[in-house]
């Protein structure tokens, strides 16, 4: 009766395997394109013996915030995956990472090719995302080994993770400790934020869609105010997100084309907030225009470092909780200028407009998710999707690599020479990078008005750990 020996990863011979009939898998795995792959190895009593291989599948999870173009990432590694024999199943984390520790998998494999291309232009996070930063080892140690117990029960040797800057560190702990823990697993980071703060990528996949997003909406809202100047509103505040990086509220500035034209303030939270100069900026546009239109990055701080909008509580990731530096500002304006105003958060609605997203930014979340799928075959670990500028003019971009030791918990903000002197606005040089980034339209399927979106089925993985996991 034959006996079944299995090698992992790097074939090492079990038993009293032949080492010839080792050489010969490690030669089937390399045709392949496997970088993690298990091999079998049926000896027969007569000696002989036959070589199988089982693919390992992919575990893919979304972080933090989730954006208008995240799921396109989500589609381009689906789709990939989908074309590799090498590649077993795509499983999915229900909610991110915590999915992963409580063993709640989604099976992709289950649904349809049309609703996973249908997810291309589908906004937020098509399984579910999270705040959940994973501590040391030394720290807790329990979520590490329930990690590899989940990998090593689902035969998943790929480990892709779909975030910003929290979600790099994730991913590269996931990486180092794999191996520190007995079952190394490729781990590689696919960005997504819309804070666009992430090092050693031209730009980040979500932010030409908010760029784009609040460009627009400054520019309408400005016709608007323009409009009523004369007899009623004459200050709008927009708040954008970004609490460290003004990338965001930067990107307002394309709205204006000629030097008047709105927005006339924009505060980032590179520039320590001065009461007394942005109040003199206000009245003086009032004055000259008629009207001022702000915007704001949630991140505004005052020159000691406080935030202006700081509500006192930390987030999953001990962030500080932001958000209503747009009334703070307006009740200023108020109570020393004495002008009618009006505020607006955009909030959700900046990150979830998939309706008037970036075509740039489609194709480039689309791009790094395939491109994470490509590296894990060809043996990568340890690495971020990145983008690259090759060209300004026409704009051409590439994907490139980046070491996630060298992007994990590193903040990328905005150079000062993408700052007007003043600090109220942005120079020709951010304008440069910033408009090709909202370049092009990716409108999504409508009916009856409105946009169709995909949702899928997300069957559940059967649970083979035999006990549960509080998170």
């Amino acid at each position: 009766m034959a006996s079944t020996l299995r090698a992992h990863g790097t074939l090492r011979a079990h038993g009293t395997a032949p080492s010839g009939y080792m050489a010969a898998a490690a030669k089937v795995g390399a045709k392949c394109g496997l970088a993690a792959f298990t091999v079998l190895l049926k000896i027969s009593p007569e000696g002989g013996a036959k070589v199988a291989m089982t693919s390992k599948n992919i575990l893919y999870a979304q972080s933090g915030g989730v954006t208008a173009v995240i799921n396109a990432s989500a589609c381009g590694i689906i789709e990939t995956a989908r074309r590799h024999p090498a590649i077993g199943r795509v499983y999915a984390a229900r909610n991110g990472i915590v999915g992963a520790l409580r063993e709640d998998l989604i099976d992709t494999g289950l649904e349809p090719a049309g609703a996973i291309a249908k997810l291309r232009h589908t906004p937020a996070g098509a399984f579910g995302s999270c705040r959940y930063k994973l501590r040391s080892l030394s720290e807790s140690r329990a979520e590490y080994e329930r990690l590899i117990d989940l990998f090593k029960a689902h035969n998943i040797g790929y480990f892709l993770y779909n975030g910003g800057g929290d979600s790099a560190d994730t991913c590269l702990k996931v990486s180092e400790l794999s191996a520190t823990l007995g079952y190394p697993v490729q781990a590689i980071h696919v960005p997504k934020t819309i804070d666009n703060d992430l090092p050693l990528t031209d730009n980040c996949p979500g932010f030409g869609s908010v760029a784009k997003y609040v460009a627009i909406s400054t520019r309408e809202a400005s016709l608007d105010v323009a409009s009523m100047c004369e007899s009623s509103t004459k200050v709008f505040i927009l708040e954008t997100m970004g609490r460290h990086a003004g990338w965001i509220a930067a990107a307002s500035g394309l709205a204006a084309e000629h030097e008047d034209d709105a927005p006339h303030v924009i505060l980032f939270p590179e520039i320590a907030f001065d009461r007394d100069r942005f109040l003199n900026k206000v009245e003086s546009s009032v004055q000259q225009n008629g009207y001022c239109v702000v915007v704001a990055s949630e991140g505004t701080r005052h020159g000691d470092g406080t935030f202006l909008s700081d509500a006192g509580s930390r987030d999953a990731f001990g962030h500080a909780q932001l958000g209503g530096v747009a009334p703070a500002l307006a009740e200023l304006i108020k109570t020393q200028l004495g002008h009618k105003h009006h505020w607006a958060v955009a909030d959700y609605l900046q990150r979830s407009a998939r309706h008037i997203s970036s075509g740039t930014d489609v194709e480039q979340a689309y791009a790094v998710g395939a491109a994470a799928v490509e590296m894990a075959l060809a043996g990568k670990n340890a690495v971020m999707a990145s983008i690259e500028r090759v060209a300004q003019q026409p704009y051409e971009w590439r994907v490139g690599e980046a070491d996630l030791k060298l992007v994990a918990n590193v903040e990328k903000t905005m150079p000062r020479d993408y700052i007007s002197p003043d600090g109220f606005g942005i120079t020709g040089a951010a304008r440069e990078y910033l408009t090709p980034l909202i370049a092009g339209e990716d409108y999504p399927p409508y009916r009856n008005g409105m946009p169709e979106y995909e949702r899928l089925r997300n069957v559940a993985v059967p649970r083979r750990l035999k006990q549960d996991f509080r998170v």
